[in-house]
């Protein structure tokens, strides 16, 4: 055997797991039509079950075990191969168990001697059809029943994961007994050296895997062996599937999600998964829980996890594990399981998987009526309740009441008991009075016994309630919190987290590497608006300078003209672009600065589509009753302007087909989940965690979903990269195109002489023909017209071969510059769409690379789909880049201020400056804000009394920049400048520094 056949690497598997307790299974003894090794089913059956087997001996005798094997095979095609390992099956009114799994304590030695009885095992080369000799590498059985797939390939013989991927496509017949849903395999692994994929279904061609790798520095794949002498996978079969993780992963994590979905059609339909964990699930669980179990109750647990992380099934993994999870000393570390969740459609969930792996009614219950029913709930130690944080500051006076009710003493707290505390969404208002009312509420009776003693202590017995509340704000030794986030802040993170690191990390990066989220930086557009403000009054009255500013800034936001054009770049784009998107099922969201702007937006919306003729429909969403400030006693409300629907069912109606653009006002900005929005429109100032977490609305990914796009008018690119690069490591946005650029390449491509413009036109004039006009022979004479030009770049190539990559990276240049630009720059020049998809079909046929990448994928692109075509083709780059910490409160002294007075024509002049140019004589303002302040600081006045003016300056540089940042709210653009631009900074600090000393000199 070679030492780089697939042979070699099937036994290095083998011998791994065949020490690990598996047993050796043979390919011969393996029945095809029933797909099951039938000696191992019955012997695991009579050994562990002799009572019952000698009673269904007694009623058939030398049959027995063909009836066993008739009736386990009919409840596995009926109830399934998972089901029926967890729960048994019935023989003649006897059940048989196919299965033991590990207890959740080592109280009872008899099941854990049932446990060990398990037989699992390993065939290699299994031949599986009862038609055909075709076999598996690697096949892993639970007491005779196959569940594990496995495809192994070899790099060094020339395949990879990606040829398994294809075998288990065109290959494997899910029709096959072995292969069926739900009723034999659960899990087929393709894997090679370096990675591994998984799928829970078969399904042919569509046959659709996911990623099963640890991650490598953050981001996709797997990083090399740190001792050099294994391989990258093999934690697979040396973590994964060895004998105990593989009975735990079939007791406690798959799953089958039974899902009603709306189609993009809007119909209703039944969809069936089986729930096999990512890798980061399975690790993260397991490692809360074992810590867990090991630290016993009142420690925290930070999960940072990215948007497509699966945090939902993340979550109800955790619930149930920690509802019966015991320690060494067989002892129950949590009484109840809280989990903490806004969404409504988590409890459900989390109730159908847990009742899948118990089969006991009552284990979940969802707090959904109120805060009395959470008093029970908590009172009755229900194992897992669900509900939000906003019913615990209530729960003491319901305790109270259902005491008192019962003719018992009227007390408001519950006996002392161990809870673990999930959090779906940590955001930092978890850390604010309503946890601390979480935290008194389950803190229960010694919480109580502790603020009474305290107040004997000091003497102050009447005050039990004040020291009540001071001890229930910090951490209490009964509460363990497991806090889940995609978007940490430093308070979540000191909270929370240990050493102000998370306890367990999937990051963003490796979400997008891997194909779970969009990246919704790949195409980011930027507008800048340019406005002059004349001021009209006679008189030039002073005014608070900040109010000032607000007004006026409000003024041009709401000013008709600049709602009327932005809409109209809306619109067109929309109608131009977006609308063809995800198999023309494409919506938008608007994102507006303030609810009347969302009104506004709205009646300009209606006014333009209505005068276009557009099919467009668009929806509002806002919260409360907006005034409008124009027309005295005139109001709007969500539910009117959205022709009367009721808030609570805008989700769903924007899912509708005729339903495209959503302009929202401080709603669905967060945790709103719609896989067709494609595009976003910003006109509102966004940072740090609220650029991330509104942007991420996109991220959501769909079968035809292959881009994101975002038009923004307000924010600045690079602020918008920083708040993005604290979540994850390098996602960059590229530098501004020049438009011009595009017509550069394409006189270049022009004068090469590779294709000619005879036939760009010809191939236009076949591919963009009436349909009525197309004929059989349209795909022959499209690919006799490219045939020219790609013998052309043949013969560069072979003379050439330099510059033939060279005029191929142009090509792909122009194609990249003009499918991006041409979403917001209204050319208007048909040359260019003709070049553009002359070259995009050209590129499909040019010889490949000698060197390179090897694989194209845009090059199975069918031409009949360009109607459906991809505009945007922006470049993505992720690397580490700079990740700015994230910053902790700041003090904020307490008083009023008293704003500056300035004229408002000099105001007028600075806002007017900030929108319109470079660093000028209208921030001297600024300036002199910092020089004032500079003034008043003692620091500074001792050193220019006893120093030079060059001394003095190396003291006033140090205080300069902590002046800047106080104060970088009031001119961000300059601040950003001063603190990017060391010459900049030399020379602003030079420059105030001696008009500072000289005042100060002065006195």
């Amino acid at each position: 055997m070679k030492r780089t056949s697939e042979a070699a690497f099937e036994t290095a598997i083998e011998a791994v797991l065949l020490a690990d307790g598996y047993e050796k299974l043979f390919s011969g003894d393996f029945d095809r039509e029933r797909a099951i090794f039938p000696d191992v089913a019955l012997s695991f059956i009579r050994q562990t079950q002799t009572k019952t087997w000698e009673k269904l001996e007694a009623l058939h005798g030398a049959e027995t075990g063909e009836r066993v094997l008739q009736t386990l095979c009919k409840w596995l095609d009926t109830h399934g191969a998972l089901a029926t390992l967890r729960h048994g099956f019935k023989c003649f009114g006897k059940t048989l168990r196919i299965a033991y799994f590990r207890p959740a304590h080592g109280l009872n030695a008899e099941l854990d001697e049932r446990y060990r009885s398990n037989r699992l095992g390993l065939t290699r080369q299994l031949h599986f059809s009862p038609n055909n000799e075709k076999s598996l590498d690697v096949v892993l059985s639970v007491n005779g029943i196959p569940l594990v797939t496995m495809e192994l390939k070899n790099p060094l013989s020339g395949q990879t994961a990606a040829d398994a991927i294809h075998q288990y496509r065109h290959d494997r017949d899910p029709r096959e007994p072995m292969f069926q849903f739900t009723k034999r395999t659960l899990v087929h692994f393709a894997v090679d050296t370096e990675a591994a994929h998984m799928t829970t279904r078969l399904v042919g061609a569509n046959t659709h895997f996911l990623p099963f790798n640890q991650g490598n520095n953050g981001g996709a794949g797997n990083a090399p062996d740190k001792f050099g002498r294994n391989y990258k996978t093999a934690y697979l079969w040396e973590e994964v599937l060895t004998r105990d993780s593989l009975l735990d992963l079939l007791a406690r994590f798959l799953h089958l999600d039974v899902e009603q979905k709306v189609t993009d059609e809007g119909k209703k339909v039944r969809k069936e998964s089986m729930i096999f964990p990512r890798y980061h699930q399975l690790q993260a669980v397991r490692q809360m829980v074992d810590k867990a179990a090991s630290e016993g109750v009142g420690h925290n647990y930070l999960i940072e996890h990215s948007a497509g992380s699966g945090k939902s099934n993340t979550l109800a993994w955790l619930a149930h594990r920690l509802s019966s999870l015991h320690n060494s000393a067989d002892q129950r570390i949590f009484d109840s399981v809280i989990v903490i969740t806004d969404r409504v459609v988590l409890d459900r969930q989390l109730q159908d998987t847990i009742y899948q792996f118990d089969h006991r009614q009552g284990v979940v219950q969802k707090i959904d009526e109120d805060s009395r029913q959470l008093a029970e709930a908590l009172e009755s130690a229900v194992p897992i309740i669900i509900t939000t944080l906003q019913k615990f500051p209530f729960v003491a006076g319901q305790l109270a009441k259902l005491n008192e009710e019962r003719g018992e003493a009227g007390l408001s707290h519950l006996p002392t008991r161990h809870y673990a505390v999930i959090i779906d969404e940590a955001h930092s208002s978890q850390s604010g009075e309503t946890a601390t009312e979480l935290k008194g509420v389950l803190g229960g009776a010694d919480l109580r016994q502790k603020a009474m003693d305290m107040a004997k202590e000091e003497g102050e017995i009447h005050f039990e309630r004040l020291y009540r509340s001071m001890l229930k704000r910090g951490r209490q030794a009964n509460i363990s919190f497991f806090a889940f986030t995609a978007t940490p802040k430093h308070k979540t993170l000191k909270i929370f987290g240990r050493n102000g690191e998370p306890f367990h990390r999937y990051t963003m990066r490796q979400a997008i590497e891997e194909g779970f989220i969009e990246d919704v930086l790949r195409n980011y557009v930027t507008y800048k608006t340019y406005y002059k403000l004349i001021k009209k009054a006679e008189d030039d009255p002073n005014v608070e300078r900040k109010k000032a500013a607000q007004a006026l800034a409000r003024f041009m936001r709401l000013h008709p003209h600049n709602i009327g054009q932005k809409t109209e770049v809306i619109i067109e784009h929309f109608q131009q672009f977006t609308q063809h998107k995800i198999g023309g099922h494409a919506k938008a969201m608007v994102v507006t600065g303030s609810r009347l702007e969302a009104v506004r937006y709205k009646q300009e919306f209606d006014r333009y589509i209505k005068e276009k003729g557009y099919a467009i429909k668009s929806l509002v969403a806002f919260s409360g009753t907006v005034e409008d400030d124009k027309i005295p006693e005139k109001t709007y409300t969500e539910t009117a302007m959205n022709d009367g629907l009721k808030e609570k069912e805008l989700p769903e109606t924007f899912a509708k087909p005729d339903f495209r653009v959503l302009l929202v006002a401080e709603k669905y900005q967060t945790g709103f989940d719609q896989p067709l929005l494609h595009t976003m429109y910003v006109d509102k100032r966004l940072a740090g965690i609220q650029a991330v977490q509104t942007l991420s609305r996109l991220n959501r990914t769909h079968p035809l979903k292959n881009d994101t796009f975002v038009l923004d008018f307000v924010n600045d690119p690079a602020e918008i990269q920083e708040a993005f690069r604290q979540y994850y490591d390098g996602s960059v946005m590229g530098e501004e195109v020049d438009p011009d650029r595009l017509y550069e390449i394409k006189t270049e491509l022009d004068a090469s002489a590779i294709y000619l413009q005879d036939e760009v036109d010809a191939f236009a004039q076949v591919f963009f023909a009436p349909k009525r006009r197309q004929s059989p022979s349209d795909h022959k004479t499209m690919n006799a017209i490219l045939d020219q030009a790609v013998a052309r770049f043949a013969d560069l190539q072979k003379s050439a071969e330099e510059a033939a990559e060279l005029w191929r990276g142009k090509l792909q240049a122009f194609r990249n510059l003009y499918g991006f630009l041409s979403q917001v720059i209204p050319y208007q020049d048909s040359d260019l769409e003709k070049l553009f998809t002359y070259l995009r079909h050209l590129a499909l046929k040019l010889p490949k690379r000698k060197t390179g990448p090897g694989y194209q994928f845009d090059e199975e692109v069918d031409l009949e789909y360009y109607r459906l075509q991809k505009i945007s083709e922006g470049s993505i780059s992720l690397n580490e880049g700079y990740a700015k910490p994230l910053d902790g409160p700041t003090e904020v002294g307490s008083g009023m201020v008293r704003e500056e007075q300035v004229a408002l024509s000099r105001l007028i002049d600075i806002i007017n400056e900030r929108f319109g140019g470079e660093l000028n004589e209208a921030d001297q303002l600024f300036f002199e804000q910092i020089a004032e302040a500079a003034l008043q600081n003692e620091s500074l006045r001792k050193a220019a009394e006893v120093n030079s003016q060059d001394k003095f300056q190396l003291v006033f540089s140090q205080v300069l920049e902590s002046l800047f940042i106080e104060r970088m709210e009031l001119n961000e653009e300059l601040f950003t400048d001063y603190m990017g631009k060391p010459e900049l900074q030399d020379l602003i600090s030079k420059w105030l520094g001696s008009q500072v000393y000289e005042r100060f000199s002065g006195k």
